[in-house]
């Protein structure tokens, strides 16, 4: 206001003193060098105003804004295909989980009964292994009547139906008038499947209950027999037998009808197994889908990441590059309505200035002052606009800046709400990770179990199969025993039932001799009108002279009638069958000489392979006990060691036996060395072997475990001299770091996922180049 009051009072002055003309000259020109400047710089300012409009037209804000949303819903789409398809993994895997104990089961099961019915057919082909097999081995019985045919026929089922064996069945025909069974008796041919020769003797065995049998046997034709399905027995000449252990037969029987009910088992196990394999192959598919979508899912999520963070800092850059020009540009816009007032006022105090030029002639020292103070009024003014600008450039900045903090404020509430949405994700992910360790750790003593677990059970199977030998042996003698007890037994029935008959026989001779007593002194009387006792005179014999036994006398007669039913007919074929057995025995006795001949010339190839491989043997271990030698020295960084052989002369039966003299040490067997010195001279006799016929590729798994550093070392030096020497190449599974850094290349295997595993290879020899 001072400065307004005193330019008011020097005008008034100047007004008072208009004669200074040259004073208003000078004004005039100050006046027009300010109208030019300003109007130079309000077009600078136009300028700049066009290039910053250019610019920001070039920017779509709108765009980036909806891409920045397309990219969140993205983002948001991706993650809720990854918790689906991680929920779809885990159900597949629960699935497969739960099917894998059914199929192990399962193949429990199918094994159980594979294994039954190799050692059934085992068993029946041992049985059948005769040269005549017997005519049980071609029947078939029905389920039950097992028992009964064996009791019904008992050592009969031991023939064969091949003529040609010295006991055999032929097929005969049925006898004219055979007779039947009695009534309500079922015969046991229908429940028996058997070749023709036993169709006459199946045709006569019935099959009745144990209550019936007593009774059905008063009405059985000669050479009939009954027979229960518990094995009891009522033949038609009385013999009675009652039920006893299965025999041999009637176990056959049981056995292959068992074999063929196990078969039946064993398909449907085998179907149910397929199905089930079927279906575990099925899950393990779907486990390995889920898997596949689920990392697919999970690359999705990550991707859309990317894209989403890369859209939020393009929008970002984009708003604050614009904020910038809108600041920008309000102050050069500001700054325009600045100049283009100072523009006016330099304009308005330059036409001022020239009328009063024009009417005036100021004094110069006057119109000095007054145009010094104008100056300052002037430059005060324009102090004062580019205050007002400079205020109003910071509230509209102040206001974008509050935007943009509402902005960040939002913005940090949504990375708030990633971040916990992550430390969820984490803390799954770390729950995962101690699952996978604990279930890691527990496994970890998993080999070892199993390799005791295994040790237990062959050590099991060993005492099971010498057991198992035992009581085969012991079942042998028992039922080789048992079968001379069933034969001791059946002959005492026999003796038993012959001396019955024998008796019965007795008793009825002896009423039937007295009978014939009786007739022959009636016939005596009626034909010799003689008394009986007459008839010693008559014949000689002296009185009271005993007569000939009856009985003895009765039995002799009886054995020359059997004897001479044991003669049985004429053979006429002795001859021929004579002419067959000599022919048998010349072939037989060939053929025991081309034996002979055969085993001599097998001796003496047997001969020739033992010298053979006894060169051979000493030959290759001469080169491997070099090899030895020379290694254990490699490795042990000095010593001596050695091969034996030991327990005999010949190199075929001889044992080996290692001496080893490590440095400072005496010679000593292997057994009294430390584990390390064991290790390494197990090495160096493994390597010694290989080196005698060396490999393009050896795997060695963790050979280096039981060593120290210093022997690694060693180790590693042995390895490098073999691969100079050999040309092979040494693949080593290992997880000693000294080793580890002495390979030329080292692959590994590692999980960045939950069930993705990637193979990572390292060149060392590259990466030492690298480095030099």
């Amino acid at each position: 206001m001072k400065a307004e009051q005193a330019l008011t009072d020097s005008q008034g002055a100047l007004a008072d003193l208009l004669a200074r003309k040259q004073a208003s000259e000078r004004a005039v020109r100050d006046a027009v060098e300010r109208l030019t400047r300003a109007e130079a710089q309000l077009a600078q300012a136009d300028r700049e105003i066009a290039a910053i409009g250019e610019v920001a037209g070039g920017v779509d804000l709108v765009a980036l804004r909806n891409r920045f949303g397309e990219a969140a819903a993205g983002l948001a789409t991706a993650e809720a295909a990854q918790q689906g398809a991680e929920a779809r993994l885990a159900a597949a895997r629960d699935a497969e989980n739960k099917a894998r104990p059914h199929l192990a089961e399962a193949e429990r099961n199918s094994q159980r009964l594979e294994t039954e019915i190799r050692t059934l057919k085992k068993l029946l082909e041992g049985a059948g292994g005769d040269l005549w097999p017997p005519v049980v081995d071609e029947m078939t019985v029905a389920k039950g009547y097992e028992i009964a045919l064996g009791a019904a026929m008992g050592d009969d089922l031991d023939a064969s139906s091949n003529t040609t064996a010295p006991v055999h069945w032929t097929t005969v025909a049925g006898q004219v008038g055979d007779p039947p069974l009695p009534p309500q008796v079922e015969p046991l041919s229908k429940h028996v499947k058997a070749p023709p020769a036993l169709a006459l003797r199946l045709a006569q065995i019935g099959v009745v209950s144990r209550a019936e049998g007593a009774a059905f046997r008063r009405l059985l034709k000669p050479g009939q027999r009954l027979v229960s399905k518990e094995g009891d027995l009522w033949r038609w000449d009385g013999l009675t037998a009652a039920s006893e252990a299965p025999t041999a037969a009637a176990r056959r029987l049981a056995e292959r009808n068992r074999l063929g009910e196990i078969e039946e088992a064993a398909n449907a196990a085998r179907n149910a197994l397929a199905a089930l394999r079927l279906q575990a192959e099925t899950l393990q598919r779907d486990v390995r889908e889920a898997g596949i979508t689920e990392q697919d899912a999970r690359n999705g999520v990550r991707t859309a990441r990317l894209a989403n963070d890369q859209a939020r800092e393009v929008l970002a850059a984009a708003e604050r590059k614009d904020a910038e020009r809108a600041a920008r540009l309000q102050a050069l816009n500001d700054n325009r309505q600045r100049l283009l007032a100072n523009r006016d006022e330099a304009a308005s105090a330059n036409r001022a200035t020239e009328q009063a030029a024009a009417s005036f002639q100021p004094d110069a020292e006057l119109n000095s002052i007054v145009n010094e103070r104008r100056a300052v009024v002037a430059q005060r003014r324009a102090d004062a606009a580019e205050a007002r600008a400079a205020l109003q450039t910071i509230d509209r900045e102040i206001a974008m800046r509050d935007g943009r903090r509402n902005t960040i404020a939002n913005e940090i509430a949504a990375w708030n709400e990633r971040k916990t949405r992550a430390q969820q994700q984490a803390e799954e992910i770390n729950d995962r990770f101690a699952a996978v360790k604990a279930e890691q750790q527990a496994l970890e003593a998993a080999p070892d179990d199993f390799v005791i677990r295994r040790r237990a059970l062959i050590h099991e199977i060993d005492g099971a199969e010498a057991a198992r030998k035992e009581a085969a042996d012991k079942r042998a003698l028992a039922e080789t025993a048992f079968a001379e007890a069933d034969k001791v037994a059946r002959t005492m029935l026999q003796d038993l039932a012959a001396s019955r008959e024998a008796r019965a026989r007795s008793e009825t001779l002896v009423e039937a001799g007295r009978l014939r007593v009786d007739e022959v002194e009636r016939a005596v009387e009626e034909t010799l009108e003689v008394a009986p006792s007459a008839l010693s005179e008559m014949a000689g014999l002296v009185p009271g002279q005993d007569l000939p036994p009856l009985r003895a006398t009765e039995e002799k007669l009886q054995n020359l009638k059997r004897e001479r039913e044991r003669l049985g007919a004429v053979n006429l074929r002795a001859d021929e069958e004579l002419q067959d057995a000599e022919q048998k025995r010349t072939d037989l006795t060939a053929e025991r000489e081309d034996l002979d001949g055969a085993i001599r010339k097998l001796r003496r190839g047997i001969q020739s392979l033992n010298a053979e491989g006894r060169e051979r043997l000493l030959a290759s271990f001469e080169v491997v006990n070099g090899h030895f030698k020379r290694l254990f020295a490699t490795l042990f960084g000095g010593g001596e060691a050695e091969l034996q052989l030991i327990e005999s002369d010949d190199p075929l039966e001889a044992g080996l036996e290692i001496v080893a003299k490590p440095p400072g040490k005496k010679p000593q067997v292997l057994t009294l060395l430390s584990g390390g010195e064991q290790a390494l001279t197990a090495t160096a006799l493994i390597f010694a072997v290989f080196l005698t016929n060396p490999s393009p590729i050896c795997v060695l798994d963790e050979i280096d475990a039981p060593l120290d550093d210093h022997n690694v070392e060693r180790l590693c030096t042995l390895l490098d001299d073999m691969v100079a020497s050999t040309q092979t190449r040494f693949i080593i599974i290992t997880h000693n770091p000294i080793t580890m850094a002495r390979m030329d290349r080292l692959f590994g295997v590692t999980m960045a996922e939950r069930g993705i595993s990637q193979l990572v290879s390292v060149d060392l020899q590259s990466a030492e180049k690298l480095v030099a």
